[in-house]
């Protein structure tokens, strides 16, 4: 009897794996799917068009990848479904560790890497154009990174290009790439540990810890950085963050930031005034949804108020936050993503939005399918 029951669940998810492919050519004007030999946690944009991954297993040693997405992918005509192994691998390299954050320094041809079993960070040069080699050109070593879990970071080419990362609010810092110079260190004894941070400019960056609360940091002052709770946040979840692009006719210091929890709450602010929310909303979240390991949120670098949320199961979910109040209503997407759902029901590790295509979107998960697709806009949104 138990064999006959698991028979008719994979049986029914067959089909409906059978209903979202069918339904799929409607859906999107374009869906590639690629099967990478491990999975992968980052997806990063690099040098123009190119595309970034890496692995995170424990054990032996891990690849990093620069792919070229399909040329399908910049055609006008709605391709539909594609075939397998439309990415290209350009070149790659192995990391002795795992890959748990992956950034591309703007106007370089070099990556920043973290993950266990410290906080260390390693640093990457893309091959040139006579090679095809990733390779390792260096190690940044932070005081007591034993023992500290993996760097957040986040990277910036102003003055020169910069890396700011850390475990934990007291240990953050500025550090320049290629000459490994401190520009700054924070002031705090907080020993919260960080989800994600960002710049803002070349003279700011926004934190945001675990636990709720959300730190304005100013390299060109010392003072103690104060870390004020999320407005409105729940507690007991875990959050991170995603700072959104200004709005054309905004003011300079006017930066949308969103916060999810691990629970599906959402909250939006200005970055000017990071202690008031602006609007908030629950996402839906499945009840089986425990872990918050890969818990992201992004903002749409040219759709205005749109918002991806990852890592509660296989799905990726679009909202239009312009609607939201701060009620804390649950919100309708205006889109699901539900490629990565069948089979052993992976979760999402990863995704990101296209830096010139409004709703193309690239989407990782554990079981080491990549996609990237361009989603129909449904009618009357």
């Amino acid at each position: 009897m138990e064999a006959e029951g698991k028979r008719g669940e994979e049986e029914e998810e067959d089909e409906e794996e059978e209903r979202w492919l069918l339904q799929s050519l409607h859906l999107y004007e374009v869906l590639h799917a690629f099967e990478l030999q491990a999975p992968t946690r980052v997806i990063e944009w690099a040098l123009g068009k190119r595309v970034c991954v890496a692995g995170y297993g424990c054990s032996g040693k891990n690849e990093i990848l620069q792919l070229l997405p399909p040329p399908t992918l910049q055609a006008k005509e709605s391709q539909g479904l594609c075939p397998q192994r439309d990415f290209k691998v350009e070149c790659g390299g192995f990391s002795n560790r795992p890959v748990y954050n992956l950034k591309h320094v703007p106007d370089t041809s070099l990556l920043v890497t973290s993950g266990p079993p410290d906080s260390s960070l390693q640093v990457w040069q893309m091959s040139a154009e006579d090679s095809d080699v990733i390779k390792s050109v260096s190690a940044i070593s932070t005081e007591n990174s034993t023992g500290e879990s993996w760097a957040k970071i986040a990277t910036i080419s102003a003055r020169a290009p910069w890396v700011l990362h850390g475990s934990r609010l007291s240990s953050t810092q500025i550090t320049e790439v290629e000459s490994q110079k401190k520009v700054y260190v924070a002031a705090s004894s907080s020993s919260e540990e960080l989800s994600s941070l960002a710049f803002l400019d070349a003279n700011t960056a926004v934190l945001c810890c675990t636990a709720g609360q959300l730190c304005l940091a100013d390299i060109r002052q010392h003072s103690p950085l104060q870390a004020l709770p999320i407005p409105s946040a729940q507690r007991g979840q875990c959050w991170c963050m995603a700072v959104g692009c200004r709005a054309p006719c905004s003011e300079l210091s006017s930066q949308p930031i969103a916060c999810l929890s691990s629970a599906g709450q959402l909250i939006l602010m200005d970055v000017r005034k990071a202690s008031q929310c602006l609007a908030s909303a629950k996402c839906r979240v499945p009840s089986s949804s425990s872990s918050s390991e890969f818990l992201s949120v992004t903002w749409a670098p040219a759709l205005e108020g749109c918002l991806a949320v990852s890592g509660f199961d296989g799905t990726v979910h679009i909202y239009d936050s312009q609607s939201w109040d701060g009620s804390g209503c649950e919100a309708q997407p205006l889109f699901v993503h539900k490629g990565h759902s069948f089979g052993e029901r992976p979760l999402v590790t990863a995704h990101t939005w296209h830096p010139q295509k409004p709703r193309t979107v690239l989407s990782a998960a554990t079981d080491g399918s990549l996609h990237i697709w361009d989603w129909v806009q449904p009618r009357g949104s």
